[in-house]
């Protein structure tokens, strides 16, 4: 398989969203209500995906963003669960991030909707 290495780096929980693109329950993940200031990575590849300047409290259960550090993400249609979405994918490793969507605020509209076993945070 070749996300092997994933699975002695990650959690089980953590493989299955992020190379499996799992959903984690919305309120359960440690960046949802995570205010810090710094950078969020990736989980597998450590690429900085999000600045948290960048994070606002969407209310829907997992950590959103209004934009991405730029050309570290990559758009792929979902049209999983009868609907169709577009999925998140770190640009470097194809690790599942979550969804975006049009319902974000200002300046960009835009609600990158992430589950917090996909990143990692470092402080500045």
């Amino acid at each position: 398989m070749k996300d092997d290495h994933y699975k002695e780096k990650l959690s089980e929980e953590a493989f299955k969203v992020c190379r499996l693109a799992a959903t984690e329950r919305p309120f359960t993940g440690i960046y949802n209500d995570h205010w810090h200031t710094g950078t969020y990575h990736c989980a597998c590849c450590e690429q900085p995906l999000f600045e948290s300047s960048s994070k606002f409290n969407a209310g829907c259960g997992w950590p959103s963003f209004f934009k991405t550090i730029e050309n570290q993400v990559d758009y792929v249609t979902d049209d999983s669960l009868a609907m169709q979405r577009v999925e998140i994918q770190c640009i470097h490793c194809q690790s599942h991030l979550g969804h975006v969507f049009d319902d974000g605020p200002a300046p960009t509209g835009k609600r990158y909707c992430v589950n917090s076993l996909s990143l990692s945070f470092r402080k500045s």
